[in-house]
């Protein structure tokens, strides 16, 4: 290997570094919004389900912008467009300390979309470039950082809402959080053509899809269908998770397990947090072995099967705890798998764009979120939402198996486009 091969291998892991430590400070957006419900509902009195219209805004323009955001990334370079994601969460979680009406939290919560949709896109989408060799896990240890970022501030955040109000947390970490990102965006770059290695273990196109034929090809809308049903689950779980500790009567529950006691709520949603973004490398380098189709049919399995108990045995705290660590851990490994298979099957030169795309099928799922605290209060329990989620789970794994791996088989074939070697290492 020569020395300017070392010098690439060095730079595309720091670059990588550089990504999941921006993805870390976008995470509270998503993660963090849950311990603001009830407190904004308590202040306000605004209905449980208008406040999470402004969650399903954030979701819809995080993922909806990713591909016009993803265009200037493959023709600007990711540089510029950080920078100017960071500026608007900063500016969106200031807005939120202020907003005293729930049309000023939804204007926020779109401006907070379109700056953490910028930073999440242009991240994943670098990874992408970068690690041709090893999508599965860039991908994975990059979403990793907005899967587990915000477990480290779960306590804190709490506690600053507790004796400060949801306010002051709105305002300082939105500061802090923003100026991190702008700094670190300074130092982000694009690789240059033909330097890094190509070979992998997976099934790769010989092509670079532009966006317009990706989204002619059935298999795009067939992952797009199964990202869908696989991140409605999750996002409901995400935005819920305090609201379904409370009506649970389970929320401030001492629970004490691995020799740490913490209420219910704050001990799951800091074990969630950090399943939730392991579990996006683990699967991502699974997938980097034995294949996209096959990692999706195993963990969309375990997510379907978790999401079921947690509505049987979810009353129990200690079940509670675990059982949303179950749940989250076979859930976060789609924003790890989607994009890899996505790069895999359209190439690497407009990854960024196409991955978001794919990525949009996030803000279509998020469109169900506030229906799921109608349909709990139509039916007096969240018991028929996790069936639902539960059963889209399951068909989505069936479909990796039976209905995507022949597939994109058919179609790299019939493409004549496959490359099967063997991983650089």
């Amino acid at each position: 290997m020569s020395e300017s091969e070392v010098g690439i291998g060095r730079g595309r892991w720091l670059q990588l570094v550089f990504g999941i430590v921006c993805m870390c400070m976008i995470a509270n957006m998503q993660y963090g919004w849950t311990f603001f419900v009830n407190p904004m509902q308590e202040r306000h009195g605004w209905d449980r389900a208008a406040i999470q219209i402004a969650f399903t805004l954030f979701v819809v323009t995080e993922t909806w912008l990713v591909p016009v955001e993803g265009w200037f990334v493959d023709k600007y370079g990711p540089r510029i467009v950080t920078l100017f994601g960071g500026l608007l969460c900063g500016i969106s979680w200031i807005m939120n300390s202020y907003a005293d009406s729930l049309g000023l939290l939804y204007v926020a919560a779109a401006i907070g979309g379109t700056g953490a949709g910028a930073v999440y896109g242009t991240c994943v989408g670098n990874s992408l470039k970068w690690f041709p060799d090893r999508r599965g896990l860039a991908a994975g240890l990059t979403a990793m950082g907005f899967g587990a970022g915000s477990a480290l501030t779960v306590v804190p955040i709490q506690a600053m809402i507790k004796s400060q109000g949801y306010e002051a947390a709105f305002f300082w970490f939105g500061i802090g959080q923003g100026i991190i990102v702008m700094a670190i965006a300074l130092f982000l770059k694009a690789p240059k053509a033909g330097t890094l290695p190509t070979v992998a273990k997976v099934s790769q196109s010989r092509r670079d899809y532009k966006p317009s034929e990706m989204v002619k090809t059935p298999i795009f809308w067939v992952m797009y269908a199964m990202f869908v049903m696989m991140a409605a689950g999750g996002l409901m779980a995400t935005a819920q998770l305090g609201p379904i500790a409370k009506d649970f009567h389970i929320a401030d529950v001492p629970v004490s397990l691995l020799g740490i006691t913490l209420p219910a709520l704050t001990f799951a949603a800091t074990l969630d947090r950090v399943l939730n973004g392991v579990t996006r490398p683990f699967f991502g380098w699974v997938s980097d072995h034995i294949g996209r189709e096959n990692t999706m049919f195993l963990s969309f399995g375990i997510e379907g099967v978790g999401i079921y108990a947690l509505s049987v045995f979810g009353h129990d705290p200690i079940a509670f705890v675990i059982l949303t660590g179950l749940v989250f851990f076979a859930w976060g490994e789609i924003y790890s798998l989607f994009p890899a298979t996505c790069g895999d099957t359209f190439g690497t030169k407009y990854a960024a764009t196409n991955a978001g795309l794919l990525y949009t099928a996030k803000g279509t799922a998020a469109l169900i979120v506030p229906y799921t605290s109608v349909l709990t209060t139509m039916t007096g329990s969240w018991h028929t939402v996790f069936l639902l989620a539960a059963g889209l789970n399951i068909l989505a794994a069936f479909m990796a198996l039976f209905v995507l791996k022949p597939m994109r088989a058919h179609y790299t074939k019939s493409a004549e486009a496959p490359i099967q070697t063997v991983a650089a290492q």
